[in-house]
């Protein structure tokens, strides 16, 4: 059950489909960040998802600004 991210007390939808019983979770799954290849630059950035919050060139100067 880990490996679909359900556990005891997680709500799911169930069907039968084709005379198989399929289990869909309620919960939105969270995106799980990664590394892909920007297609503009070739470059390997980190991706958040499609409702990631954008940082602004600013935002991440105040980031790193607090790194030595």
């Amino acid at each position: 059950m880990r490996k679909l991210g359900l556990g005891a007390g997680n709500p799911v939808d169930a069907k039968v489909e084709g005379g198989r019983m399929l289990l869909t979770s309620r919960r939105k799954r969270k995106f799980k960040p990664r590394i892909v290849r920007d297609p503009i630059t070739g470059f390997s950035v980190l991706t958040s998802g499609p409702e990631a919050s954008i940082l602004t060139n600013k935002m991440v100067a105040e980031i790193l600004s607090d790194f030595p």
